[in-house]
């Protein structure tokens, strides 16, 4: 892979393609297939990013993310107004989808997370969870997010509202503003071979560095954590393509698919 659309992808956007440092984007094996890159962004779009975290910070009140869960967060879906939309385009979208190896419906979930200093770790899960978004699929060039008209970890709503289950295809996670992160300073993300009884051993730590991701497609295998103990606050964009159900029950079954 020589860039972050690969050697034979469509040609990106003029606009979009200039948002890229165009370093290497590593594809790894294991523990589990992911994908990992430094320097996503050329430098003057990602200070952009980490003045709009901040600003974001500032003036958004962020609420906890789940039960259970050290993070707090707010989700992409209110910020449409600056640079962290492009986590919202569909052109971020399909280049997500086309370096994974997945097709995705259009769906978006996603947020910041802020795990606050010394923040416990979470547990090995494999992201491969429901999402219900609203109205018909997106249709090309299109994005959809998550409505509060349906709740997106269980469908329900109103009479009347139309709603799609999906489930989550691929995650992915961009690390920024966590400036001068060192070894020893703890907040990775963990990634497992196998998870079982007791206390797993991570296979992998893939650090909070500025301006890297880490990728990954959504399978059964796809075990991952929040590895804890960070010196400081740890900041990342986190956000999830999605694909219809019954292509991950025709492909793993639908006892693979984790209930919230």
């Amino acid at each position: 892979m020589t860039g972050p659309a690969g050697a034979n992808a469509p040609a990106l956007p003029q606009w979009f393609a200039e948002l890229f440092a165009h370093r290497r984007w590593i594809r790894r094996a294991g523990p589990f297939p992911h994908v990992y890159a430094r320097d996503v962004f050329v430098p003057e779009f990602y200070r952009r990013l980490a003045d709009e975290l901040v600003r974001v910070r500032r003036e958004q009140s962020f609420g906890p993310v789940t039960d259970n869960y050290g993070a707090i967060g707010a989700p992409l879906s209110g910020m449409r107004d600056g640079p962290l939309a492009l986590f919202l385009s569909r052109e971020w979208h399909d280049l997500i989808a086309r370096v994974a190896g997945v097709s995705a419906t259009g769906d978006v979930e996603g947020g910041i997370h802020n795990h606050p200093p010394n923040s416990p770790p979470g547990g090995p899960h494999n992201d491969l969870g429901p999402a219900w978004f609203p109205g018909p699929v997106p249709g090309p060039g299109e994005i959809r997010t998550a409505d509060p008209a349906v709740d997106i970890k269980t469908g329900a709503r109103e009479p009347g509202v139309v709603a799609r289950e999906n489930v989550r295809a691929v995650a992915v996670l961009f690390y920024l503003g966590n400036p001068g992160w060192q070894p020893g300073d703890g907040g990775e993300t963990a990634l497992f071979e196998h998870v079982g009884a007791g206390n797993p051993v991570a296979s992998l730590l893939v650090p909070p560095l500025d301006n890297s991701l880490v990728l990954f497609e959504c399978t059964p295998r796809s075990w991952h954590m929040f590895a804890g103990n960070n010196a400081a606050a740890r900041n990342t964009v986190i956000m999830w393509l999605h694909r219809p159900r019954e292509y991950v029950v025709q492909r793993w079954g639908g006892d693979s698919i984790v209930p919230w």
